[in-house]
């Protein structure tokens, strides 16, 4: 998560993702909190309802966001995600069908 924007509207949201060449797709999160992980593709993610906190691995605190935030996302950078449900669009830089799965790759073990 490299940058916390912000949006006024969901035809905002699609024509920006339109413009970057990215794939849109809307989706609707349940509650969930889960560990450190990864992605393989860059995104952005405009919240349209509810709120999701996000951390950084090495990141000195949290961030929570709602309704109306953008969050740019970047290939490989480690987060976590917390929420109690949320909608957005987000936008993937490659094709959803595409996607490798999981899609929130785990960190390495190391043994």
């Amino acid at each position: 998560m490299n940058n916390i924007l912000s949006f006024e509207d969901e035809a905002q949201a699609y024509a920006e993702i339109e413009a970057m060449g990215y794939h849109p797709m809307a989706l609707d999160f349940p509650a969930e909190e889960n560990a450190l992980h990864w992605h393989d593709f860059d995104s952005v993610l405009y919240i349209t309802a509810g709120e999701l906190t996000v951390s950084v691995e090495g990141g000195e605190a949290s961030v929570t966001c709602g309704r109306g935030a953008k969050i740019v996302g970047t290939a490989r950078v480690v987060h976590r995600e917390k929420t109690s449900g949320y909608s957005a669009i987000i936008g993937f830089a490659v094709a959803p069908e595409t996607l490798t799965q999981p899609i929130n790759k785990p960190l390495p073990v190391n043994m």
